[in-house]
């Protein structure tokens, strides 16, 4: 073989996920399991067809043209005659100069320019949409806009979610399909690692430690054997050193924990050496095995394999949205630009022209079968980042004060949560007097009563008590004062598409800034050359999917800083939104004295609204903007304020007596004495002097909003003030006026709240999220705020604080998928719920009863499966039947049925019915549809129960009204002894007896009863089918489902209902009395079609 085809090979095996067949995870696991049958059709299907195409051309070939050309010279001159004078000779020489065709190298500029072409867009694991118009020249999609914002990888997906080698394993043998010997290095339940665009902070870098003890374990599975090796991810510290070298870095006066590598050889050593003490000669053959580097000739395969796995990700990893198409188009640009010479084709005979076009069209149509299979392998995995989630796992915190009395001796017996509270809320210092009961254990129901404020986290009781507290409290639990999503911020975005379209009218995003800092830190990744593209594409897809939430009247608020503010703001004009300004804000206090740069001591918020759209801006009126209520010139006129109507600026506490106060120019007579409580009059106060109102007038503006206020209590000058009737600006610039804090107030706040033991980075200020959230509103307070980069939960905190300060019930929905979700985020909202003021990580006070009142009720909490999840639980399976049709003679060959299936059908059809793709056989049983998804708080991967029932609410939008707690059901059967049947005839089932609600019983049910956005009244009925698949036993789940259906009084209540699903096969449409309207849906239908439906992204 060429040396050219060799290269275009082994390009072609890095494209399609061949290179590494030892690796065992994420698409090289699925790629693995067809590597043999797709290697075989590169080797002898595909590229063969390169020859066979200029096969025509072989009676041509220059290479046996000269060779008869050499035959006829000799013998002419045997015969001692002139060779050129021969007829032969003549017409071999005038072939060899019109037609003859050099098929080798024909062939090698074929691979050639495949090769080319394919490098040309292919790097680090990604295609890059580099549209080439000429050398070093590029052309950009432009469809005549005013202007064009284009970035390199705007048509791509910024997929980069999590650890890409979190689970890692390889194959020592991996052409032994019996025994491969399969070495897996597993995390084992340890300090959470980054995943996603989320980094670890800088001075907190996690490193992968073997684990201290139990590290090795060799699992047998009949004759096929694995090697797992444990790990932590954790941060290090000089104890992690082995005892010698720990001994001399305590001694040094900064001793520095091991680095990634030191961590690496350390392993190695220690692996190797348990491997030869426990015996285990085959692994430590296989693993002690010479993998050299040129800078490391000592390296063995397992360090190789090691140096792989601890390798932190240093460019992101992209999707193509149309990978096939763009190529394709490509390539035909290629062709025109490469290959195909005008010049060349004029002055050539009409054979070679022949034999040029040919090999354009071998070039073409090699290149379309590549591209189809790159373009399977691509939107398969994008067909995984774009489907609906599964909701994996969902709790809610309830504060006591809303659950019934009923649950509080099972709440008070709880030890998970009564240590949950200690831990949080340090309810164990809390003593008991003679009106409110203290901290004891167990705790009693009467604490219970007295801490209204105290959230109760569902995830700390079982299944039972859950469905039993959302059968009797559903409407309060459903109508959740709080949504917190911890996933991919895309993902959650997508699930909340159909439940809230048009419903948001707030939108606060903290973003990642792609400073230098967060680049230096991880924060966020990129390729090379490719930082600030890499950051476009990623708040590019993020706003795709946010856009549809947004309503009418709402409004986006965007922290970003100097590094990308220019290309956000165009970025936001991309997405049809009305920009409106900037709000500057002074993020730190601490100068720049010790940097010898431009230090930039400012962000901003971006303030941005639908366009066409009304939107009010409101906000209390400034005391600055306020005007004298008395005038030197007015007539005396005394003026009777109510209690409460007088704000002192100066003055909280007081007693003022009668008499003359004020300048001398404008005196004002104090009639009677009057007392100041929390910084206003506590009585009725008359004051007299040459007021521009009159009483009526007083009256009518207090009436309508206005404030009096009195700067200095010696003058004694009221001012008054008018409230905004239709909105308020918001300022261009934060100051004195519009104070919002800095990063140091919003770290001082956690410090607050947790100590100093947070694991949250530069967290905007409480203010800041106050201002922006009440800006928009003041007007309306009942709406939704949507936090899509939720971090620490400032957003949240600051709508708690708002709520409790105006009454408003502010709704918010937070989204993030970091470790300080469970860290700082949720223990965050539950310590504010509990009380606002905290000091050292322990609250300073209680709630007041208002404070109690207004506190949030209700904060739902869903966990979603991530796309590494979805990778992970993929399964390949191809039937005896679909094996013999592709192994028969008629689907073989060039464009055969079986070229056309492993090309473009094959990743589509095998992994159908896996269980991240919707395994919709799971649906007999409900309850137990499971997954491997990774835990939260930790790196490691467990199997868990889908919430099938709230994915599924998630998916049709169900505005819930009622969750029902499941009930069982026992029945026997018989059958119709119709005499009148002959005696083979089938006979109708019917229950023998009635059926029976029985705690063990097989038949389970649960209903969930709600509004479709489009306002249809929905009953959804999730039910176990004990009876499989087989007829019969399908016929005994559907006459229990009818009887049972019957029983509940539906086939009664037409007007109740307009939908009804119901997961499986069933009859419940032949229920219908004529005149019934509703309609029965199967659940499996509606779930996959709204799983996949990618409309708009």
């Amino acid at each position: 073989m060429s040396q050219k085809y060799e290269k275009l090979k082994t390009l072609l095996k890095e494209l399609f996920q061949l290179d590494q067949p030892e690796l065992d995870f994420g698409i090289y696991r699925i790629m693995h399991a067809r590597s043999a049958e797709v290697t075989q059709f590169l080797d002898k299907d595909l590229l063969p067809q390169v020859k066979q195409a200029f096969a025509q051309y072989r009676t041509a070939d220059k290479a046996e043209l000269e060779k008869e050309l050499a035959k006829a010279i000799e013998a002419a001159q045997a015969l001692g005659v002139d060779p050129e004078s021969t007829q032969k000779v003549k017409d071999l020489r005038a072939r060899l100069a019109s037609e003859a065709v050099d098929t080798g190298a024909l062939e090698a500029e074929v691979y050639d320019h495949l090769y080319s072409f394919f490098r040309r867009y292919y790097s680090e694991g990604d295609f890059l949409s580099k549209r080439v118009y000429k050398p070093g020249v590029y052309a950009i999609p432009y469809e005549g806009e005013e202007v064009k914002l284009h970035w390199a990888n705007a048509d791509q997906y910024y997929i980069k979610t999590s650890e890409y080698l979190r689970d890692y394993a390889f194959r020592l043998r991996p052409e032994d399909e019996a025994n491969p010997m399969r070495v897996h290095f597993k995390l084992v339940d340890a300090a959470e690692g980054e995943h996603g665009n989320v980094k670890e902070q800088a001075g907190k870098e996690r490193r992968f430690v073997l684990a201290p003890t139990d590290f090795l374990k060799e699992v047998h599975d009949g004759s096929s054997g694995e090697l797992e090796i444990r790990f932590e991810y954790r941060p290090v510290s000089i104890a992690d050193w082995p005892e010698e070298r720990r001994i001399e870095e305590e001694k040094k006066e900064k001793p520095k924990p091991p680095s990634q590598d030191d961590l690496v050889g350390y392993a190695v050593e220690r692996i190797l050496a348990a491997l030869k003490e426990r015996g285990l000669q085959d692994w430590l053959q296989q693993l002690a095995q010479p993998a050299p580097t040129e800078k490391n000739k000592e390296r063995t395969l397992l360090q190789k394999h090691l140096e792989q796995y601890v390798k932190r990700n240093t460019f992101d990893y992209f999707i193509h949205k149309d990978l096939g198409g763009f190529l394709r188009r490509e390539l035909d640009f290629y062709i025109k630009n490469e290959v195909m010479h005008l010049d060349d084709v004029e002055s050539e005979t009409a054979p070679r022209v022949e034999q040029y076009l040919s090999k354009i069209k071998v070039i073409r149509r090699i290149a379309h079968k590549i591209i189809d299979f790159l373009a399977q392998l691509e939107d398969f995995q994008k067909k995984l980042w774009l489907k609906k989630k599964f909701v994996v796992e969902t709790s809610y915190c309830i504060r006591l004060g809303v659950i019934p009395e009923e649950f509080y001796p099972e709440i008070a017996a709880n030890d998970a949560q009564r240590e949950e509270w200690v831990r949080l809320c340090a309810i164990d210092e809390i003593k008991g007097d003679l009106t409110t009961p203290g901290y004891s254990v167990p705790l009693t129901v009467g604490f219970l009563r007295a801490q209204p404020t105290l959230m109760v986290d569902t995830k700390n009781f079982s299944v039972a008590f859950v469905d039993r507290l959302l059968d009797v409290a559903t409407d309060e639990v459903e109508e959740s004062d709080g949504i917190l999503i911890h996933g991919e911020n895309a993902h959650a975005l997508s699930l909340l598409s159909k439940a809230f379209s048009r419903r948001v009218e707030i939108t606060y995003i903290d973003p990642p800034y792609n400073t230098e800092h967060d680049r230096a830190t991880g924060k966020f990744l990129y390729k090379d050359n490719y930082d600030h593209s890499s950051w476009l594409t990623m708040i590019s897809e993020r706003l795709d999917r946010w856009r549809p939430l947004l309503s009418e009247t709402g409004a986006f608020f965007m922290s970003i800083d100097d590094n990308e503010l220019h290309r956000s703001v165009s970025l936001l004009e991309e997405k049809n939104l009305t920009l409106h300004g900037l709000l500057t804000w002074r993020r730190t206090r601490t100068g720049g004295h010790l940097s010898n740069v431009f230090n930039q001591l400012s962000d901003y918020v971006i303030v941005a609204t639908a366009p066409d759209g009304q939107y009010l801006f409101g906000g209390q009126a400034d005391p600055e903007e306020s005007q004298p209520l008395s005038k030197a010139t007015n007539q005396i006129k005394q003026l009777v304020f109510p209690p409460g109507s007088i704000e002192f600026l100066d003055c909280e506490r007081g007693l003022v007596k009668s008499g003359t106060m004020g300048a001398s120019s404008a005196p004002v007579q104090v009639v009677h004495d009057f007392e100041i409580v929390d910084g206003k009059n506590a009585t009725t106060t008359t004051l007299e002097g040459p007021f521009v109102w009159t009483q009526s007038k007083l009256e009518s503006e207090l009436e309508n909003g206005a404030r009096i206020i009195i700067k200095r209590l010696h003058n004694l000058n009221p001012r008054f003030l008018r409230q905004p009737t239709t909105h308020k600006p918001l300022p261009s610039l934060a100051d004195e006026q519009f104070v919002v804090g800095t990063n140091e107030d919003g770290s001082a706040a956690l410090d607050a709240l947790f100590g100093s033991s947070h694991a949250a980075s530069y967290p905007k200020p409480v203010r800041l999220a106050e201002r922006v959230v009440a800006s928009k509103s003041y007007f309306v307070r009942d709406l939704w705020a949507l936090d899509f980069f939720g971090g620490s939960g400032t957003t949240a905190h600051a709508i708690i604080n708002l709520n409790r300060e105006d009454g408003g019930q502010r709704k918010f929905i937070l989204v993030e998928q970091a470790d300080y979700f469970d860290t700082v985020l949720l223990p965050r909202l539950k310590k504010v719920t509990f009380t606002p003021e905290w000091k050292d990580g322990k609250p300073k006070r209680f709630a007041t009863a208002e404070e109690a009142e207004r506190s949030p009720r209700i904060m739902k909490v869903i966990r979603l499966e991530s796309y590494e999840d979805a990778l992970n639980n993929l399964e390949l399976r191809r039937s005896e039947a679909q094996q013999s049709l592709l192994d028969s003679p008629q689907a073989q060959g060039a464009d055969g049925f079986r070229e056309q299936y492993l090309l473009r059908y094959m990743l589509d059809v095998e992994t159908r019915g896996s269980q991240s793709l919707l395994n919709v056989s799971a649906f007999m049983d409900p309850t137990a549809y499971r997954l491997k998804v990774k835990r939260p708080g930790s790196d490691e991967s467990r199997e868990v129960n889908v919430d099938l029932l709230e994915t599924f609410n998630w998916l049709i939008g169900l505005k819930v009204d009622h969750i029902a707690a499941p009930r069982t059901y026992s029945a026997a059967f018989r059958r119709d002894a119709d005499p009148d049947l002959p005696a083979d005839a089938p006979r109708r089932l019917l229950l023998d007896g009635r059926l029976k609600e029985d705690p063990e019983g097989p038949w389970w049910f649960r209903t969930v009863t709600g509004t479709t956005p489009d306002g249809r009244r929905t009953l959804v009925i999730w039910r176990k089918r004990p009876g499989g698949e087989a007829p019969e036993g399908i016929e005994r789940d559907n006459l229990v489902l009818d009887e049972w259906f019957r029983k509940q009084g539906y086939s009664s209540k037409d007007s109740e209902f307009d939908l009804i699903y119901v997961n499986g096969d069933n009859n419940l449409e032949n229920l219908k009395a004529p005149d019934d309207t509703w309609k029965v849906r199967l659940i499996e239908e509606d779930f996959f079609r709204l799983m996949f439906d990618t409309e708009g992204v």
